[in-house]
């Protein structure tokens, strides 16, 4: 064993760790030069679509607010419904102008809306039409994150000199 050890250092093949460190550095620098840089004035799909979720749910907030609807049989206070559809109606005007900090915080409210339906659905879910519900919610939100990663990507590029 310890002879093994020996040769595999004469060699100098590196660790495995290391060698699978090289591999994977490659495969990200591959993905980084497929990209392409947004036009001007573009705005990936999804970030399109998160723009109108964001600022459907802020008016959906405002509307309901204004319609006396009840949470927990109280009607919230001012600030609770001015806070999040504040913070949403943000979100929707920066992502509607491609910005990553907007792309960034709506996938930090998809992470906290998917851990929830995660929770949820080990401790709450106690029907068959709660658990569908729940797992359509953990599709949608899960999709929404996974493309909007590339898209962060994109938003984030500088744009590239054409080759000569």
């Amino acid at each position: 064993m310890a002879e093994r050890r020996r040769k595999r250092k004469e060699r100098g093949g590196g660790s495995p760790v290391a060698r699978g460190y090289a591999r994977a550095e490659e495969r990200n620098r591959e993905a980084r030069e497929a990209l392409a840089p947004l036009a001007e004035g573009e705005r990936p799909t999804v970030v399109t679509i998160g723009a109108l979720v964001a600022g459907l749910v802020a008016v959906s907030i405002l509307g309901g607010y204004l319609a006396g609807v009840k949470v927990s049989g109280e009607t919230p206070k001012l600030p609770q419904v001015i806070a999040p559809a504040l913070l949403m109606g943000t979100m929707a005007w920066g992502m509607w102008r491609a910005r990553y900090w907007a792309v960034l915080g709506f996938q930090l409210v998809l992470v906290f809306l998917i851990f929830s339906a995660v929770l949820g659905l080990t401790v709450q879910a106690a029907t068959v039409p709660q658990v569908l519900a729940t797992l359509a919610l953990l599709a949608v939100a899960g999709a929404f994150f996974f493309f909007m990663v590339k898209a962060m990507a994109r938003i984030q590029m500088p744009t590239r000199l054409p080759k000569e």
